[in-house]
């Protein structure tokens, strides 16, 4: 716990979020999150603030990751505490530590990094099926009509497809690529579900290897 702890009062982002606190209550009464879920920015922030070790590897179970980052506690409040951003940084950290809370909140989220590293898409239409998503609540069981042919009528020929919402170009997709490996994605990804992430590593290989022949092919041409 301590050395969780520690992690989060060493990321050179902590000093900027966390100032002092009020205890007025205003991040928590225009919190969004803090209607529907136990969740409530202010108690982040005392937490921190007093450094309740215990009570703070507590809120790393399941509290912190009902946030949804929409930053209005950082816009309200009086001391300029952002307790999003404090969220953020903790979320950080129990990837690095390998939570089992990390792991359960983000597997859902695999399909999605899948379609995004192989298509560049984060979601396709072949995804939003009412059994597909079952996690995104009542409202996706409404979707219905054959998405195949909806796509058709669309003007633009590369939107004719329910398996990619867009096209996004391989020289983009490479881009992603080297951006996700510099910035650490990567790495989070191997933490948390590593059969995902030879999976993807070994995607990204052949699109490099891909990449490469066709920058040898427009060197040819010219």
């Amino acid at each position: 716990m301590q050395q969780i702890y520690d992690d989060i009062r060493g990321d050179f982002r902590y000093d900027s979020e966390l100032n002092g606190c009020l205890n007025c209550g205003i991040c928590t009464a225009t919190c969004p999150s803090a209607q529907f879920y136990d969740y409530s920015p202010r108690e982040i922030v005392q937490l921190l603030w007093t450094e309740n070790v215990e009570q703070i590897y507590d809120a790393m179970q399941e509290k912190i990751w009902a946030c949804a980052q929409c930053m209005t506690c950082a816009a309200r409040c009086p001391f300029k505490n952002s307790p999003g951003g404090l969220v953020a940084i903790m979320r950080e950290v129990a990837i690095k530590h390998e939570m089992q809370s990390a792991k359960d909140v983000l597997r859902p989220f695999g399909r999605v990094m899948l379609k995004l590293i192989t298509t560049g898409n984060q979601l396709s239409p072949d995804m939003i099926q009412p059994d597909h998503f079952p996690d995104w609540g009542p409202n996706i069981q409404k979707v219905e009509g054959d998405l195949s042919v909806l796509r058709k009528a669309i003007p633009v020929k590369t939107l004719q497809t329910v398996e990619t919402a867009w096209e996004v170009s391989l020289k983009t997709s490479v881009e992603m690529y080297t951006i996700w490996e510099m910035t650490g994605v990567l790495k989070s990804l191997e933490l948390m579900d590593e059969n995902l992430f030879d999976v993807i590593e070994d995607f990204i290989d052949e699109k490099r290897e891909e990449y490469e022949e066709w920058l040898e092919e427009q060197e040819d041409d010219d």
